[in-house]
């Protein structure tokens, strides 16, 4: 298997919202999957790009990619927030996603990253033994809250000014 990793490119962002797309289903929620390409490409690579990715290929064509974006910690500074690992079905198991995550580890400690920390679906029990393997640590005492877009109409802003 010839298999490298790059940094993504523009050109990269239909096949990474494809990959997006079959982490969705496998996750159980292709619905939730709203961003468009345009939307995608310019948060990637417009004038204020908020994400950067590296893309796994075999024989130059793309099987998984890692998007990550800089999060900041009042208590620890500087991290490094994995919003995506993703390696499609046919190339998992094969060392693909161990490569993306040293990417990642090395590219955060360049960068002077106080860390890097990620979720995973607790019925995720692949991807659990993955980061497992990694010696990852699991915090269990944290609950995801979010507002959604929607949602945002729910407020009355007539006492901002």
């Amino acid at each position: 298997m010839n298999l490298h990793i790059r940094v993504a490119e523009k050109n990269d962002c239909p096949r990474l919202l494809e990959l997006i797309a079959e982490l969705a289903l496998f996750e159980k929620a292709p619905e939730e999957v709203t961003v468009t390409l345009a939307e995608f490409e310019d948060a990637g690579f417009g004038e204020k790009p908020v994400w950067k990715a590296f893309v796994a290929e075999v024989d130059g064509s793309i099987v998984g990619f890692a998007l990550y974006y800089v999060r900041y910690s009042t208590w620890k500074g500087c991290r490094m927030y994995l919003e995506d690992l993703i390696v499609t079905e046919a190339y998992r198991g094969k060392g693909v996603g161990m490569l993306l995550i040293k990417t990642l580890v090395k590219e955060a400690s360049e960068k002077g990253f106080s860390g890097m920390l990620w979720q995973v679906l607790d019925w995720n029990e692949p991807a659990i033994g993955f980061y497992k393997k990694l010696n990852a640590s699991f915090d269990p005492s944290w609950i995801n809250v979010s507002l959604s877009k929607e949602q945002f109409s729910d407020f009355d802003f007539s006492d901002l000014g």
